[in-house]
C-alpha cells in the first residue's frame, strides 16, 4: 500500500516535520502531493496536508503499526516543488512544517474539520464575506474630459482605468480615498459603475501617460547589458541569478518589464515582488499597459475573498504575472520563468513572525526547484547580494552583477554637499546649518521643490529634567518617550502609550525623578524641522511626513498630491520619503541629521545608513534642472556618510566587508538570533541559560560561535522582558535545523523563544 508524508495542521514545536499514513485502495486515486487530508492523530481527527507521496514505506518505518487516512477533504492546492520549497523553508528557519505549508495555501484558508449529520467529515473554513462584483470603466465620453491642472485625484483615477476597467475594491485598494472623486466623475458622465465582470482584453493605446508603460524609443547602454544578462540566464533556466545594480532613475522596471515579455514568449509565468505594499496606480498601470489582463495584484487591502480570486486567477493560468509584496512568492504561477524583487535591499523582505523567511533567499531556492531565474534589482545592493556577485556564485548557483551607471532620461545625478556639525551646536540652535537654510530659500524663490529628511518622528526623541538629569521612559518598555509638541504628549513608539504633558508653567508637568518643573526638549523630529522651515520661509507650503501624519486612510497620497500641486513645496519626512517619490521639480534634499541611525548597536547600522542617504539623495534632480544634495552629519568621516558625498559606493562596501569579515558578521557568516521572552524575568533568565548551554554544546561539534546570554537591547516591550543568545554559524551550515532540535521542550507557559535564522535585527 503506498505512503503518504502527512504535515499536521498542529502548529507546535513538539511534532515531527510530517508523518507517515497508509493511502487506502479507495482514496489512492485522490491523494496527491496538495491535498487536504483527514487523518487520526491519537484519539482525535486532524486535517493536514501531503507533501510527499511513495510506493513503499521508508525502512525505518514498520508499516504495519500505520494508519490509513480517513478521508481526502479537498483536492491539490500546491504541487510537488511547492512541498518540496515549503520543507526546505521549514529546515532553513526553524519554525512548524504546517507554518511554511501554509505559505502556499489559498488566501483565507484556515480549515478545520467537522463531522456532518450523515457521519461524513467536510473541511469549513472562515467565511470570507462577499466578493466584489461591481466595476469601473471609463465612459465612451471619458476622451473630451481634461482634469483641472490641480484636480490629482481624477488624474489618478483616469490614469489607473485608462488601462481597462477595475473591480471598485480594487480601486479602492490602488487609491485610498477614492469615493468621493469617483461619485463626481460618475455624475459627469467621465466613468461608469456596472455590476457583473467584463470581458477584459489587453488595452489599446492611450494619451493618458502617467500610468503607460511605452516601449521606449531606445534603450540606454546599461540598460541593453541588463537585459542581455537576464536573457541569458533566462535561456539557461538553470536558477542563475542577476543582480542589476542601477543607479536611482536608470530605468530598472523597464528592465524589468522586457524580461518577464521575454518569459511569456517563451511560455513561462513571472511574479514581481515589491517591498512596499502600498503598490502605487501607476505602478499597477505600467505592468497592465504592457501585459493587460494578465497580471494579477496581491495586495494586503483587498478582502480575503477578493485576495482569494487573484489566487485562482493565478491557478488557471488566467493570469501569468503576478505582482505584490513578499507573500506573492507563493502564488501557483504556471510554468515559472523569472521572479524579480525590485529594490532587494530592503529589510521588508525579511518575515518578522514565523516563518521568519528572507524572501531572496527563499525565492532564489525556488527558481533553482523551478528551473527558473532570479532578478535583483537595487540602487543600494545588499552586502549580502554583492558579495555573492563577488564570489560569482552562492552555494552552487551563479550569481552576476551589472550595472547601470546613467540614468534613463540622460539626466545628471545631483551634486552632494556634506556639511560638518561638530562645534555648530549652542542652547536654541536652528537645525539647519547655513548652507542648507540658504539652499531652502534659494528653491523656494525660484519655485523649485525642497525635500528634507529626519529620521525621527515627533519634535524630540526624549525629554530630560535639567536639574536631575531624569528622562522619562515607558514603564512598559525599555525605551524613552518621545516628545510630540503637536498633541502636548509623551508616547512610546514601542507599545503606543501615551501620557498627556500640560503646557509649562502648568505645574503639573513635572519631572517623575525630582519633581522640578525644567524639562528641556534636545535633539530633533519631524515636528521641529517642520516649524523651523515655517519660521524660515514663511509662506511655504510645509508637508510632513510620518506615521503620526499617515496614519489615516489615503493620507500618504493626499500629503503627496499637496506636494505635487504647490510651487515651492518643502516636504519634510522620515525614511518614508526616501525612495519611490519622482517629482521633476525637486532640485534641493537636505538630510537635517545622517547620524540618527548610525551608532545604533547593531552590525547593519552603517549599511542601512548608507541605503537611506543614497536612497534619498536620488530623488533630488531628476527631472531637467539640475539637483543638490546638502548632508548634515556629526560624524562625517564614517564611510557611510562621507562616501555617499564621495559618490564613491565602492569605498564604502569595500570598509563595510572588511570589519564584517573581521568581526565574524553576515555575509560571512550565517547568524542566528534566539530571543527568549516573558513576563518573569526569573524564568526568562533561566530558560535562556539552560539554552545557551545547549548550544555552547552543540557549538563544539558545529563550528559555532555562540555569544550571550544577554539582556537585549529593548530589554522589555509591553511588559514582557528579553533576553537573547546569537549564533554564528559557516555559509551553508544547516543552521535552522539544528536550532529547531536543540530548542524543543524549552520555556512552558507563558515562555516564548523566537529563532530568527539569517536575523535582519538584533536589537
Amino acid at each position: 500500500m503506498p505512503i503518504a508524508s502527512v504535515v499536521l495542521d498542529i502548529p507546535t514545536r513538539s511534532l515531527e516535520s510530517t508523518y507517515a499514513y497508509l493511502i487506502p485502495e479507495v482514496l489512492e486515486d485522490k491523494v496527491e502531493v496538495g491535498a487536504t487530508v483527514l487523518v487520526s492523530f491519537g484519539r482525535r481527527p486532524a486535517v493536514g496536508y501531503v507533501v510527499k507521496r511513495s510506493r513503499e514505506p521508508d525502512a525505518s518505518l514498520d508499516a504495519s503499526k500505520l494508519r490509513e487516512i480517513d478521508d481526502v477533504l479537498a483536492p491539490s492546492a500546491f504541487d510537488e516543488v511547492s512541498a518540496t520549497l515549503a520543507m526546505w523553508i521549514a529546515r532553513e528557519y526553524a519554525c512548524p512544517a504546517i507554518a511554511a505549508v501554509r505559505l502556499f495555501l489559498p488566501p483565507g484558508s484556515l480549515p478545520k474539520a467537522r463531522k456532518g449529520e450523515d457521519g461524513t467529515w467536510e473541511l469549513t473554513s472562515r467565511h470570507l464575506g462577499k466578493l466584489e462584483n461591481r466595476w469601473v470603466r471609463l465612459s465612451q465620453s471619458a476622451g473630451g474630459f481634461t482634469p483641472r491642472a490641480d484636480a490629482y485625484r481624477q488624474r489618478d483615477l483616469m490614469d489607473a482605468l485608462s488601462k481597462g476597467p477595475l473591480r471598485l475594491s480594487e480601486l479602492k485598494a490602488i487609491l485610498p480615498g477614492v469615493a468621493s472623486t469617483l461619485r463626481s466623475l460618475a455624475k459627469r458622465g467621465v466613468v461608469e459603475v456596472f455590476e457583473g465582470e467584463p470581458e477584459l482584453v489587453r488595452p489599446e493605446a492611450t494619451t493618458l501617460g502617467s500610468a503607460e508603460a511605452p516601449l521606449p524609443e531606445r534603450l540606454t547602454r546599461g540598460q541593453m547589458r541588463a537585459l542581455a544578462t537576464v536573457s541569458r540566464a533566462l535561456g539557461r533556466g538553470d536558477g542563475s541569478v542577476v543582480l542589476v545594480d542601477g543607479v536611482t532613475g536608470s530605468g530598472k522596471t523597464e528592465v524589468y518589464l522586457e524580461a518577464i515579455d521575454a518569459a511569456l514568449e517563451l511560455g513561462r509565468g513571472a511574479i514581481v515582488l515589491v517591498p512596499e505594499i502600498s503598490l502605487t496606480p501607476q505602478t499597477l498601470g505600467r505592468f497592465r499597459s504592457r501585459f493587460g489582463d494578465e497580471v494579477a495584484l496581491m495586495h494586503s487591502r483587498l478582502t480575503p475573498a477578493e485576495r482569494r480570486q487573484q489566487w485562482m486567477a493565478v491557478r488557471s493560468g488566467k493570469a501569468r504575472v503576478v505582482v505584490g509584496a513578499r507573500s506573492a512568492l507563493f502564488c501557483p504561477v504556471g510554468n515559472l520563468g523569472l521572479v524579480v524583487i525590485d529594490e532587494e535591499h530592503e529589510f521588508t523582505y525579511k518575515q518578522e513572525q514565523a516563518p521568519r523567511y528572507h524572501a531572496r533567499d527563499v525565492a532564489a531556492k525556488l527558481v533553482q526547484l523551478r528551473g527558473a531565474s532570479l532578478v535583483l534589482g537595487s540602487a543600494t545592493p545588499s552586502l549580502e547580494s554583492l558579495k555573492r556577485c563577488q564570489d560569482g556564485g552562492f552555494l552552487g548557483v551563479a550569481w552576476e552583477r551589472v550595472r547601470m551607471g546613467e540614468r534613463a532620461t540622460g539626466a545628471l545625478l545631483p551634486s552632494v554637499t556634506l556639511v560638518d556639525l561638530r562645534g555648530t551646536h549652542t542652547e536654541g540652535s536652528s537645525a539647519f546649518s547655513p548652507e542648507l537654510a540658504d539652499a531652502l530659500r534659494e528653491t523656494h524663490h525660484a519655485g523649485e521643490k525642497s525635500v528634507l529628511l529626519i529620521n525621527r518622528r515627533g519634535f524630540s526623541p526624549f525629554l530630560i529634567c535639567e536639574d536631575c538629569g531624569c528622562v522619562p521612559e515607558c514603564p512598559h518598555c525599555s525605551n524613552s518617550l518621545t516628545y510630540h509638541a503637536r498633541t502636548r504628549e509623551l508616547v512610546c513608539h514601542t507599545c503606543g502609550s501615551i501620557w498627556p504633558l500640560k503646557p509649562w508653567p502648568d505645574p503639573t508637568s513635572l519631572c517623575p525623578n525630582c519633581g522640578s518643573r525644567y524639562l528641556r526638549a534636545p535633539g530633533v523630529g519631524t515636528e521641529r524641522v517642520e516649524d523651523e522651515v515655517r519660521l524660515l520661509l514663511g509662506d511655504a507650503e510645509v508637508i510632513r511626513m510620518d506615521a503620526d501624519t499617515t496614519s489615516g486612510q489615503g493620507a500618504h497620497q493626499r500629503l503627496l498630491e499637496r506636494f505635487d500641486a504647490t510651487p515651492g513645496a518643502v516636504l519634510v519626512g522620515t525614511q518614508m520619503i526616501a525612495k519611490g517619490l519622482d517629482f521633476p521639480e525637486v532640485t534641493l534634499v537636505g538630510v537635517v541629521n545622517a547620524d540618527t541611525s548610525l551608532k545604533l548597536p547593531d552590525f547593519r547600522a552603517a549599511e542601512r545608513t548608507f541605503d537611506l542617504l543614497e536612497q534619498v539623495t536620488g530623488r533630488a534632480g531628476r527631472g531637467a534642472k539640475p539637483g543638490r544634495v546638502i548632508i548634515q552629519s556629526y560624524w562625517s568621516t564614517h564611510p557611510a556618510v562621507a562616501c555617499v558625498a564621495s559618490k564613491d559606493r565602492d569605498a564604502f562596501v569595500e570598509s563595510e566587508l572588511a570589519l564584517r569579515r573581521e568581526a565574524h558578521y553576515p555575509p560571512y557568516v550565517r547568524l542566528a538570533n534566539l530571543t527568549v521572552s516573558g513576563a518573569d524575568e526569573k524564568r526568562v533568565k533561566a530558560t535562556v541559560s539552560e539554552l545557551a548551554r545547549r548550544l555552547r554544546d552543540a557549538a563544539r561539534r558545529q563550528r559555532w560561535q555562540v555569544v550571550g546570554p544577554a539582556e537585549c537591547l529593548r530589554a522589555k516591550i509591553r511588559d514582557r522582558h528579553r533576553h537573547h543568545v546569537i549564533v554564528k554559524a559557516p555559509l551553508g551550515a544547516s543552521l535552522g535545523e539544528s536550532l529547531f532540535e536543540l530548542s524543543k521542550g524549552l520555556g512552558g507557559s507563558g515562555i516564548s523563544l523566537a529563532i530568527d535564522v539569517d536575523a535582519y535585527e538584533v536589537l
